[in-house]
């Protein structure tokens, strides 16, 4: 017999054969679009690190939201940015803030469309943390911290007023210890047994961020949350904290940044039987957005492969600001 005895070749002969025998197909239903809202009226601002990303007014978000169902993408991510920043964030979880009153408005149109709310306190606090901040003197030098226990239930009324609004999915950022089962809990007894949670379960202190902070206007005003989020070193630890959210009740479990922790997604997909959410995060957003504009990628295969690549790895879903574009691709 002529060598090789094995040709893999046979079945990438043609477009018709290469796709009988793809493993790994990405659909708009694996997609969700971020969006940004705020307080004013008149407003579509593009955040200048993200193009094609904006801030919407109330008044400007139906046609955002117009656009996002008809390509189908199928749900959204809430993130607001309030008028006003307090020690507390009560912005947050206030009955008429701009993450409830944006659900109640995107709701009274567009019923199907899934909601997932995202509950943090960093946009909302004037320190720009994801918690409480106990200040205190150390050696004469007065610190902050970021107190765990006490943010909890600053976390589950943000969840609760999200639910009430009509939040689909409630999805926590703050890797605060313990946040599942607290949030879990506070759904329960306001009588929202049936809303999922989306937990952030492994998010690391990533550089990637960085145009989301600008996009959020929640930069710390002092220090860094490499006390609270993952460090980028680290593996074995996401499996400790995935599983210590499964056990609290998390209904999906989410990677956070996608792109340079494809290894975790992978690990917690062969782990666990929850459904795993990539984010695909603003600079990974960023960068090929600056790439493409400069002429050296071409944009629709370089985000197709990496979307793709995010899915093969194990991602059931992916939160993603190419995610309109990427609809209008795979609609054509």
């Amino acid at each position: 017999m002529a060598y090789p005895i094995t040709r893999l070749r046979r079945l990438r002969k043609t477009a018709g054969i290469r796709s009988m025998v793809r493993e790994t197909i990405l659909t708009t239903d694996d997609l969700l679009m971020p969006i940004f809202v705020t307080h004013g009226t008149q407003i579509k601002e593009e955040i200048s690190s993200m193009p094609g990303i904006y801030h919407f007014s109330l008044d400007m978000l139906d046609v955002e939201v117009d656009e996002i169902v008809r390509l189908g993408v199928p749900g959204i991510v809430l993130f607001g940015v309030p008028a006003s920043k307090d020690a507390t964030g009560s912005s947050a979880y206030d009955t008429n803030g701009i993450v409830q009153q944006a659900t109640r408005q995107i709701k009274a149109k567009y019923p199907d469309l899934v909601i997932v709310a995202d509950t943090c306190l960093c946009q909302f606090t004037d320190h720009g943390h994801c918690g409480m901040v106990h200040v205190h003197e150390v050696n004469g030098r007065t610190v902050g911290d970021v107190d765990n226990d006490a943010s909890l239930a600053y976390l589950v009324k943000t969840a609760v007023s999200q639910a009430e609004a009509g939040a689909d999915i409630i999805a926590p950022s703050n890797m605060m210890d313990g946040f599942v089962h607290a949030i879990r809990s506070g759904l329960d007894e306001a009588g929202f047994t049936d809303i999922p949670i989306m937990s952030y379960s492994v998010k690391y202190a990533s550089a990637f961020y960085g145009p989301f902070r600008e996009a959020a206007h929640s930069t710390p005003q002092f220090g860094d949350r490499k006390t609270y989020q993952m460090d980028p070193a680290n593996a074995r630890e996401a499996l400790r904290e995935a599983e210590a959210d499964a056990v609290e009740g998390a209904d999906m479990l989410m990677v956070k940044p996608a792109l340079a922790y494809m290894d975790i997604i992978r690990t917690l997909r062969n782990r666990f039987d929850l459904p795993i959410v990539a984010y695909n995060v603003s600079g990974e957003y960023s960068m090929v957005k600056a790439a493409a504009l400069q002429g050296w990628v071409d944009e629709r295969a370089i985000v197709s492969e990496m979307l793709l690549g995010m899915k093969r790895a194990g991602a059931d879903l992916i939160i993603t600001y190419f995610a309109k574009d990427m609809a209008r691709w795979l609609n054509n």
